[in-house]
């Protein structure tokens, strides 16, 4: 299995280069373009009542936690191949388990990448840190948001071709 920093993310090249472009344009454009809206509204009087003013105020600061969110994300992601064919569960790969007996495939990895009518769960969410590093035949158990501990085995693994 490749290491991979537990802050990390997998990035198809696709998508890395679409989130990067997304950050570009936020960082830029969009911080430009939200503080000209920003001072329009503060031009026209009273802040205490000028909805106009708010809205942007409250835009500027989606934007900002996007900005910070994507560049967290491109700055630790593992961009590029997809890990190796291996059948070994880790970010980047497409994983079939059984669940109360009903088979499931989704995506492990970013929420970011997807791109095709797939599931995506996240490495760090209580079912993929459960199944890292597990191959097919292999059983997890994780605990679940109500509390109750759930059982899953592992049926396949392999790399997320986009």
């Amino acid at each position: 299995m490749s290491e991979v920093p537990t802050q990390s993310s997998y990035l198809t090249q696709e998508a890395y280069d679409r989130l990067k472009a997304e950050l570009d344009s936020l960082s830029s454009e969009g911080r430009t373009e939200i503080s000209k809206r920003i001072e329009a509204a503060r031009e026209e009087g009273d802040l205490k009542e000028n909805g106009g003013y708010h809205a942007a105020k409250e835009e500027q600061g989606k934007m900002e936690a996007r900005i910070r969110q994507l560049t967290q994300l491109l700055e630790h992601a593992v961009v590029g191949e997809p890990p190796p064919d291996d059948g070994v569960v880790e970010p980047g790969m497409v994983v079939t388990i059984d669940m109360f007996g009903d088979e499931m495939r989704f995506l492990l990895g970013s929420r970011e990448i997807q791109g095709e009518d797939i599931d995506v769960y996240s490495e760090k969410s209580p079912l993929g840190g459960a199944i890292m590093g597990k191959k097919a035949g292999d059983e997890a158990t994780y605990e679940a948001p109500n509390g109750k501990m759930i059982t899953v085995k592992v049926l396949a693994a392999s790399p997320y071709r986009g």
